[in-house]
């Protein structure tokens, strides 16, 4: 009887430190999530933008290495113009050229027109003379003759001045062409990024359209999350960055808006890398959790693709985010807003 009751006395401490443990864990865990808020593991991923060369030629130099980050505009390679720059200063020349040509074909014009009007003259005069008996017919023709030579040289030397012209215009666009090829030979980043790969290395010759580097977009960053088809049908498309918040595990102490820019039209099995709440839901949608442009400004060291998040997505837009979901953002987007 005595050990028996030793027994109960120790199944009674027991049950009293589990009882006082549990209510601990229910004064210390974190509150839930309202109804119609729900977490989901998620993936930060970034457009990617192939750099590739307009124009054939060999590579001379690729600026950035592979995790730098680019700027709009910032030099990212540049393709060998030796021949090039030879054959825009041969344009260059025939430009100028075609300009003297064009300049001593006006001249002629010119002279062909006060030519012309020294002819009327004449004839004007030679008729004149004939009417009053103080010349003749023969002389009269002359002038006439006179006149319509000169007014055929004039035409003719209108025609080469529009042929001049013409020239001067082929020898321009000429060199403009090559002159764009020299410009098309440096080639620039088109976005605010980072180079995750160099396709090519220095020397290496490429086809009009050949890859050089790829750049992950920074200005276009999205979460990829799957939610089941009873929340994904209940998701809107749209440009309400109050949608979703996005917590990134590289900056645990910042929350970031998002909206639902993408819902695949096609479910699909999980993931073998995406973690659920039920494993029950085996189909699954493919969601794009967008953030708002220059939200992620001042984070481009630390936000890379690939990273993990926890994305939070309110089903229903009539709840209110929780406190601890209100959105924070680093020190230098909030001094931009």
């Amino acid at each position: 009887m005595k050990r028996f009751g030793k027994l109960v006395i120790a199944a009674v401490v027991v049950l009293a430190a589990a009882g006082a443990g549990y209510y601990a864990w229910l004064k210390l865990k974190p509150p839930g999530l309202p109804e119609g808020i729900v977490s989901i593991n998620g993936r930060v991923e970034a457009t990617q933008v192939d750099i590739s060369t307009k124009i054939p030629g060999r590579v001379t130099e690729i600026v950035p290495h592979e995790g730098d980050l680019v700027s709009p505009g910032e030099v990212v390679a540049r393709i060998d113009t030796s021949e090039t720059g030879a054959q825009l200063h041969q344009a260059q020349a025939s430009a100028e050229l075609a300009r003297q040509t064009l300049v001593t074909r006006q001249a002629s014009v010119a002279s062909d027109e006060a030519q012309l009007e020294f002819a009327n003259e004449e004839l004007r005069r030679a008729t004149t003379l004939v009417n009053k008996g103080w010349s003749t017919h023969e002389i009269l023709d002359q002038r006439n003759q006179q006149l319509k030579s000169a007014d055929a040289a004039l035409k003719a030397a209108q025609s080469q001045v529009d042929e001049a012209r013409a020239t001067v215009k082929t020898a321009d666009a000429k060199v403009e062409e090559l002159q764009a090829v020299i410009n098309d030979s440096t080639i620039t980043s088109p976005v605010q990024g980072r180079v995750q790969y160099r396709l090519v290395e220095p020397g290496a010759v490429l086809p009009p359209g050949g890859k050089i580097a790829t750049v992950i977009d920074l200005s276009d960053v999205y979460t990829t999350v799957f939610l089941p088809a009873p929340q994904a049908g209940r998701l809107k498309i749209g440009n309400d960055a109050d949608a979703a918040r996005i917590v990134v595990d590289a900056a645990p102490e910042y929350v970031f808006p998002a909206s639902v820019s993408f819902v695949a039209p096609e479910s699909q099995f999980t993931p073998k890398t995406v973690e659920v709440q039920s494993e029950r839901e085996q189909l699954v949608f493919r969601v794009k959790l967008q953030k708002p442009p220059g939200v992620l400004k001042g984070m481009e060291d630390q936000i890379k693709s690939g990273l993990r998040a926890v994305a939070y997505v309110r089903l229903d837009p009539a709840v209110k985010w929780p406190p601890e979901l209100a959105v924070k953002l680093p020190p230098s987007e909030q001094a931009g807003q």
